[in-house]
């Protein structure tokens, strides 16, 4: 009886091992995926970042300036003022009751 309890001992700590290598060979390669996204992401922020700076370079002020002046007379663009902009009672508001507002949805079947 001691030998039958000695060898399923031997066989759970086999199996155990065995399940033990095999958790740690799946951490492993999960572990080197995760350095792999985080070199991708970094590059990837360093290419956002370049994109950033670029568009700041390209929307600066003195060049917009410049460009809208050496292209006048095709594009015609002006500085913007503020009487260019509407009121806030320009906008029509729909009217309580109207036909618009008791229209019912059609059935779909």
């Amino acid at each position: 009886m001691r030998a039958l309890f000695y060898l399923l001992t031997a066989f759970g700590v086999i199996g155990l091992a065995i399940w033990a290598y095999d958790q740690n060979q799946k951490t492993q390669v999960a572990l080197r995926d995760v350095r792999g996204l985080r070199t991708e992401i970094r590059a990837l922020h360093e290419a956002l970042d370049v994109q950033h700076a670029e568009w700041a370079y390209l929307n600066r002020p003195q060049r917009l300036r410049a460009l809208a002046q050496m292209n006048f007379e095709r594009l015609g663009l002006l500085p913007l003022q503020g009487a260019q902009f509407g009121q806030i009672g320009d906008i029509p508001y729909p009217l309580i009751g109207s036909a618009a507002d008791t229209v019912e949805p059609e059935e779909t079947l």
